[in-house]
């Protein structure tokens, strides 16, 4: 019988064995563009400038957020049961006390950022906390705590540089062919180069499609394994099994969300409310940052504690 303790190690396995080969992927394309260029400089120039991008963004993206959700900092004594709440999980699962963010939205929902656990946030809208009973409430922030002891913000950062050098060294090719590049270089090469440019001229179409890919990829096994980790910390999968179901029904809008922070909530905000049950296409969930809610919900109802 599965356990969520075997789900939860196959998923750490599934993402990693996806990074590694997306590390693989970007190293194989930055060969074939450079060598395709004649000019391996311009590689390490989109790495460093993908870098120093992320590197931004992993020290000042959790204020960026907030700030974007307009979400409220709150101490004991303005939440006293919710702050008891995040605390006793947070001890269970050995975390110091993350910062508590209340966002003033009544769509149910909720997120983790901050570049590691003592830095950590967890926001929650007021519309969770009238619309979740204890605990699918508590399922909730164990999910959130579990993406901040796992460090997924880490690991998303390390994935958007990936992606960030795929795209640009694909826009980088493109405007190198438009302008006469690959003109330039066919007659200074021979048949070799001509066959290494018509391959680098593919990879710069396609490349972007598939590194987006691997990055919702990604997303979507950190998500399944917040769950699994989730469900360990509070013992009760039933609890986020139900909120998740609660969550995904809501008909109300995130007015807060945008598509630059729909991945970090616990349920997507665009996701179609409608079809959240129905059977996704193939190419449809390949884009997707969440896996289906009634995949998540099969999951943790389908494992033993």
């Amino acid at each position: 019988m599965p356990t969520l303790y075997n789900h939860s190690d196959s998923n750490k396995r599934k993402t990693w064995f996806l990074l590694s080969g997306f590390l693989i992927f970007v190293i194989l394309i930055g060969y074939i563009f450079s060598v395709a260029m004649e000019s391996p400089v311009i590689l390490y120039f989109v790495v460093g400038f993908s870098m120093i991008s992320a590197f931004i963004s992993y020290w000042w993206s959790d204020k960026i957020v907030l700030s974007m959700s307009d979400a409220k900092l709150i101490k004991f004594e303005d939440n006293k049961e919710l702050y008891r709440l995040v605390e006793n999980l947070c001890i269970t699962a050995g975390l110091p006390i993350p910062k508590i963010y209340i966002i003033k939205d009544t769509a149910p929902n909720a997120f983790a950022t901050g570049r590691d656990p003592e830095h950590a946030v967890v926001a929650v809208t007021a519309g969770l906390l009238q619309k979740l009973d204890r605990s699918e409430l508590e399922g909730v922030i164990a999910h959130e705590l579990s993406h901040i002891g796992n460090r997924d913000i880490l690991l998303a950062t390390v994935v958007t540089v990936l992606v960030g050098v795929v795209v640009l060294l694909a826009d980088w090719f493109m405007r190198w062919t438009f302008f006469g590049g690959a003109r330039r270089s066919n007659k200074k090469g021979g048949q070799l180069q001509i066959i290494i440019i018509i391959a680098a001229i593919i990879l710069s179409i396609l490349a972007p499609f598939f590194a987006y890919m691997m990055q919702f990829a990604i997303s979507r096994k950190r998500e399944f394994l917040a769950d699994a980790d989730g469900a360990l910390l509070t013992r009760y999968p039933e609890g986020l099994a139900r909120a998740l179901e609660k969550i995904s029904a809501d008909t109300e809008p995130l007015e807060v969300a945008n598509r630059a922070t729909a991945h970090l909530y616990i349920s997507s905000p665009f996701e179609g409310k409608r079809d959240r049950r129905s059977k996704k296409s193939f190419f449809k969930k390949a884009f997707m940052t969440h896996p289906p809610v009634a995949e998540r919900v099969a999951a943790l109802r389908g494992m033993e504690v």
